[in-house]
């Protein structure tokens, strides 16, 4: 049996306080009412939304307006806010998934475009992307802030998806957590693929799967990016090791290939003169190192090892703290770009 969005809309409102919790976790029950910044999850207190009432008229149950800006709806419009839905049919599937409702049958002869992307493909990577909000007060921000990243700032790869499905494996069902998201690009800015890191519903770890972290869609060669390189930037394997060096070289361009092998493949840009190889301590971290150098060198792009005292630059950053990180990120720097990045970035 389907439902009209009508009587989807009634069945939100009958578990408000549930679509709020998982839409809106920026905000918080009180009284009679779900409190939040607005209805893209914003943190702060302008917009309610009523968890009790009548099914309808005035005073239902799922309503909301925000105080600030005079925006009103319902709890359909809830999800489309919080997850920058722009087709309906997307904020009723999604609507219906967290109700657990049987989805439409699209016939094969009607089938869209839109339905039939593979998974896996770049095109469905963009969707996630498009899909996912930024990082900016959700579970992504306080995970990465529990990494000892307090400074965040060209992060507009990183997004945010509080309902991400995971699939254990064929013999499990589907899961859904939130994940962040984050934009693989190639040279030109082009998104050619996503990793989604699924994140505890705290925020404070990863969550609790067997892999918290898949990629799809093309991604030898591409990267996740942090500022536009113009002469100099650091490559490495890790989100989180980019952004752990990042808190010191905070001007620095910045990439992310996700993997050892995936970093040694690299693209580099045509107007590098000097690359920063940020290489964990580890065999495949030395085998990368040793790709990456020679690709630089065939290229006359000078390349420079940085070295992490511990294991990788976020176990410097979170246990041995920023300053410490620092001191040894100075003696390995070029000294024209200590002046540059580092010592402007204190």
């Amino acid at each position: 049996m389907l439902f009209t969005p009508g009587e989807v809309a009634a069945r939100l409102a009958r578990s408000a306080e549930a679509v709020c919790a998982c839409y809106l976790s920026n905000g918080r029950r009180q009284g009679r009412y779900w409190v939040v910044g607005d209805v893209r999850n914003a943190p702060g207190r302008s917009m309610f939304v009523r968890l009790s009432g009548p099914t309808n008229g005035r005073g239902a149950a799922g309503k909301w307006t925000d105080a600030a800006t005079g925006e009103h709806g319902d709890l359909l419009d809830v999800i489309r806010g919080s997850l920058g839905l722009v087709e309906f049919k997307d904020v009723i599937d999604e609507a219906r998934h967290f109700l657990a409702l049987p989805q439409p049958e699209r016939p094969s002869a009607s089938r869209s475009a839109r339905d039939s992307v593979p998974t896996g493909s770049p095109e469905a990577a963009r969707r996630l992307l498009a899909i996912s909000a930024p990082i900016a007060g959700t579970l992504a921000e306080t995970y990465l802030r529990n990494r000892g990243v307090a400074h965040l700032h060209d992060v507009a790869s990183l997004r945010f998806h509080p309902r991400c499905y995971y699939v254990p494996d064929d013999h499990h069902a589907t899961e859904t957590w939130p994940a962040m998201i984050a934009a693989v690009t190639n040279l030109a800015g082009i998104v050619t693929g996503v990793q989604r890191t699924w994140l505890s519903p705290d925020g404070q770890g990863k969550a609790p799967v067997d892999t918290p972290r898949r990629a799809m869609g093309e991604l030898l060669g591409h990267a996740v990016r942090f500022g536009t390189a113009e002469g100099v930037m650091a490559a490495g394997e890790g989100i989180e090791t980019m952004l752990s060096l990042r808190q010191v070289l905070t001007d620095m361009p910045m990439a992310a290939g996700l993997s050892a092998a995936h970093l040694a493949a690299m693209q580099l840009p045509t107007s590098l003169h000097r690359l920063y190889i940020v290489r964990d301590d580890d065999a495949a971290g030395d085998v990368a190192r040793d790709a990456l150098i020679q690709r630089a060198q065939a290229n006359s792009i000078e390349p420079i090892v940085l070295s992490p005292t511990l294991q990788d630059f976020n176990d410097d950053l979170t246990l041995v703290g920023v300053d410490a990180l620092r001191a040894s990120v100075r003696v390995q720097l070029a000294p024209v770009d200590v002046t540059r990045f580092l010592d402007r970035a204190t």
